[in-house]
């Protein structure tokens, strides 16, 4: 019986299809299905946002969960688990593992994700999704604004039931500035970080210039910036990357050699190259050292700590040459990497090798297209609300027939009709006003709406002409590109040379660029119609640049010795140009903010002394000020706005830069107080970092410093016009710690103003500017006047000396005072200020001056 029910046909049951298929052709077609979906859904990011599919999903997903900055952390499983459930249907590992990566400091150049707790290092992983939690960091605002305003596509998620964009809007050109790295199916990406002033500055100029070349770009864009610093060689290898896409650079640790006892040395590494963990790099110099590679080191330590940072320390036996075990470590270890840059990116839906130029325009028409969709969806929204407040203004005008048509009619539609056909509104404006709350209609003020209508005009007309004119578009974007970088760029960590060890850029500064824009003329707002990016949340703050220490290193290794020349502005920048032996007005256009207080001529690998108002010599190395580009011709200009603030240089303990001198052992330094003390003193040979040159009384600073001999003059001049010369030889040189002599007796409540050392006398003129202590500095022109050095006489020190500048009605201060042999005067506005003629009367009163004096140089 069994066996006759199991023969018998089962009800309902499905016939089986068998297909047969060939085995070669479905291996082909099933491999190229998962390759087009490695390369597309995992591994190559988009050119125009520069995120890979799961980034862009964790980064919307976040904003949507308004995970902002200003907001509490939550969870990283949390996120991970709405991103995997609503959008990214693959496993949580893979979505918090680039959540991590987002987070990393030490991986991008510019996280996009605040993480909170234990992120990991390049040496140990994150602890579990549980355990850590997240938010978007500042950054990220600007990828994802702009998102409900129709300036990109969206796409339906992975089960048809949400939408999610299919790129960001990307105010940041996050590409460049984070780089990426993926290998895909039969290709594979690997992109550099950059540095994002650099790569903003270079954006609005090639957004200005659409016949720019890539030197051209250049001039913004020297290198790549990395993460963690360090040293980048091999220019050759970049230029030909941002050329073809392709090209390789060589990575250095910064190392120093430093005295770790009165008679040992080490060598110190505080920055590794990129992706190089502390553990691997000590790990290798390990193996190294016992296979024979390398000699004379006798230990590797890692004292690295979250105050200090970065700190391998390496021991090295005595006698053996320092530089040479350099040589070797770069050579042996990973303290010296290959960067093979593989520019290999997604546009619009293509793989492609990228230049540096084309990855810039790719982002430049992707802000364009944002920018137009965006303007377009405001001024539809604008209008849309502008044929509202019509039909409210019509109506308002008789609201009590408004009122009795409602309520007489015996439905919506009856009432409809009725109010279209006695106030002429379509059925827009008709629904609008049945919608509203009667008590609401009755509240409506016209002066509020007529208001409100003149101010949607304005927008409407103000978007309206960003459409039809390219200029102002393009002046839109730029202004928003300058608020980005305002917002978020910070000075820059790498330092990159050249093959003969000349710095190509200088770490620890920050882009500044000059362009045509004019933002000061497209102070976008509300009234305008348009929206800046939004200002940081109070929780976060503003990105503050970073102020890298002094390098201590007694031989720079990258640093090719050659001459140059140190530049101190008026304003306290520092900057370096290779011309030499030139005259400071020689550069006939430093440009109009700045003035040139002195330079001096010196070497590559030498260091100079950076003297303060508190009478304190900090040693710099030449290496670490930024070099700035100058012409060496008759007409050489300079852009002095480049130069480096000296508090970025060295901590500086609120100081301010005085003079700077060069450090050689036979210079006399010639020293002068506010308290009219002066003093010569000659360098004391030390290996201190800071040197203090006068011993100062608490309510005195230095005014001046300069080299001298016995032949020039020792000159103070006071606020209360008193001027005294006397001859250097009458003042004795004094030990670093003296507190100086007598230089000029003040009288009553004088200070002096003014103190230098002239050598040319000839030709030397004496310059003043007379004004009244009782009016609010910065208020008064005041009277200025320029008088041959020649003509005041000798007195002797510790004497009261002569008039210089007779007081007019309402004046008895002076307040600039300056000897040189050429002038320069500039106003608040940082123009230059037409001077007086030379007055040739010892005492007598100046010229009223039309314009402000703010500084002279």
């Amino acid at each position: 019986m069994s066996d006759k029910l199991s023969l018998m046909p089962v009800q309902g049951a499905v016939k089986e299809k068998i297909i047969e298929e060939n085995l070669e052709r479905e291996m082909e077609t099933s491999f190229l299905q998962y390759a087009y979906s490695v390369i597309y859904q995992r591994a190559l990011p988009d050119a125009k946002d520069g995120l890979k599919p799961v980034q862009r999903r964790i980064l919307f997903q976040m904003n949507e969960m308004r995970l902002t900055p200003d907001k509490p952390y939550v969870k990283s499983a949390r996120v991970v688990g709405d991103v995997m459930g609503k959008l990214h249907p693959h496993g949580d590992s893979a979505i918090y593992d680039a959540l991590v990566r987002m987070s990393q400091n030490f991986v991008l150049r510019m996280p996009l994700v605040d993480g909170h707790g234990n992120f990991g290092s390049l040496d140990d992983g994150p602890a579990a999704a549980r355990y850590t939690e997240a938010r978007l960091a500042a950054p990220a605002l600007s990828m994802v604004q702009d998102l409900d305003e129709n300036t990109v596509d969206f796409e339906p998620n992975y089960d048809n039931k949400l939408q999610q964009p299919s790129v960001l809007p990307a105010a940041v050109p996050n590409l460049l500035v984070n780089g990426s790295s993926g290998i895909a199916v039969g290709m594979a990406t690997n992109m550099a970080p950059h540095n994002l002033a650099e790569v903003l500055d270079a954006a609005v100029y090639l957004l200005q210039h659409k016949n720019a070349t890539l030197d051209d770009i250049m001039r913004f864009i020297k290198g790549p910036d990395l993460p963690v610093g360090g040293i980048i060689s091999d220019t050759d290898g970049i230029r030909l990357a941002y050329e073809t896409g392709r090209g390789t650079f060589k990575m250095r640790a910064k190392m120093s050699i430093e005295n770790v006892t009165a008679r040992k040395r080490a060598i110190v590494v505080t920055e590794l190259p990129y992706m190089v963990g502390p553990e691997r790099a000590l790990e290798r110099i390990s193996e190294v050292v016992k296979q024979g590679k390398l000699q004379g080191i006798t230990s590797a330590v890692d004292l690295t700590d979250r105050k200090n940072g970065l700190k391998l320390v390496i021991g090295i036996k005595s006698g053996y040459d320092p530089v040479k075990i350099m040589r070797g470590l770069y050579q042996f270890t990973p303290l010296e990497e290959n960067f093979s840059i593989n520019n290999v990116a997604l546009v619009d839906g293509e793989p492609q090798q990228l230049s540096l130029q084309r990855l810039l325009e790719v982002w430049i028409d992707h802000r364009i297209e944002v920018t137009t969709r965006r303007t377009k969806f405001r001024l539809k929204k604008f209008k849309d609300r502008l044929h509202l407040v019509n039909g409210l203004l019509v109506a308002i005008l008789d609201i009590d027939k408004v009122i009795r048509i409602i309520r007489a009619a015996e439905t919506a539609k009856e009432a409809a009709t009725e109010l279209k056909r006695e106030f002429s509104l379509d059925n827009t404006q008709v629904d609008y006003i049945l919608d509203l709350q009667l008590r609401r209609l009755t509240k409506f003020s016209r002066v509020e709406l007529e208001n409100e209508r003149t101010d949607l005009e304005q927008k409407i007309k103000f978007l309206d002409e960003i459409l039809r004119s390219k200029e102002k578009l393009f002046a839109l974007i730029t202004f928003e590109m300058l608020e980005v970088k305002k917002l978020y760029a910070t000075p820059r960590r790498s330092l990159i040379v050249n093959d003969n060890g000349s710095v190509i850029a200088s770490a620890g500064n920050m882009s500044q660029a000059k362009t045509d824009a004019q933002p000061a003329l497209l102070a976008i707002n509300d009234a305008t119609g348009t929206e800046t990016p939004p200002p940081p949340p109070p929780l976060f703050g503003e990105a503050q640049p970073i102020r890298p220490k002094a390098d201590k290193s007694l031989t720079n290794f990258a640093i090719k010795e050659m001459p140059t020349t140190i530049i101190l502005s008026a304003t306290g920048k520092l900057a370096k140009v290779d011309i030499q032996n030139v005259h400071p007005f020689d550069l006939t256009a430093p440009k109009p903010h700045d003035a040139i207080k002195t330079l001096i001529n010196t070497t590559t690998t030498s260091e100079i002394g950076v003297v303060t108002n508190h009478g304190n010599l900090y040693k710099l190395p030449v290496s670490d000020v930024i070099t700035l580009d100058a012409q060496e011709n008759e007409t050489a200009s300079l852009d002095l706005s480049q130069g480096v603030e000296f508090a970025h240089i060295l901590d500086g303990q609120n100081e301010k830069p005085v003079q700077i001198v060069p450090l050689t052992s036979d210079i006399t330094l010639a020293l002068g107080t506010k308290l009219g003390i002066v003093k010569r003193t000659i360098i004391e040979s030390t290996k201190k970092e800071v040197l203090q040159l006068i011993s100062l009384k608490d309510d005195d600073e230095l005014l001046g410093i300069q080299p001298t001999n016995d032949t020039d003059d020792l000159v103070f001049i006071a606020t209360d016009s008193q001027m005294l010369k006397f001859e250097a030889k009458n003042v004795r040189p004094q030990g670093n710690q003296a507190g100086g002599m007598a230089g000029i007796a003040l009288k009553d409540d004088a200070k002096a103003i003014y103190f230098g050392v002239v050598a040319q006398k000839e030709n030397a003129l004496v310059f003043t500017v007379a004004g009244n202590s009782r009016v609010l500095p910065g208020t008064a022109a005041g009277s200025a006047k320029i008088t041959p050095y020649k003509l005041y006489p000798y007195k002797g020190r510790a004497t009261g000396g002569v008039r210089t500048q007779k007081f007019l009605k309402g004046q008895d201060t002076l307040i600039f005072a300056g000897i040189s042999d050429v002038l320069r005067a500039n106003n608040l506005a940082g123009e230059r200020v037409t001077l007086p003629e030379i007055n040739e009367r010892r005492d007598g009163s100046g010229t009223a001056m039309s314009e402000l004096i703010a500084g002279i140089g």
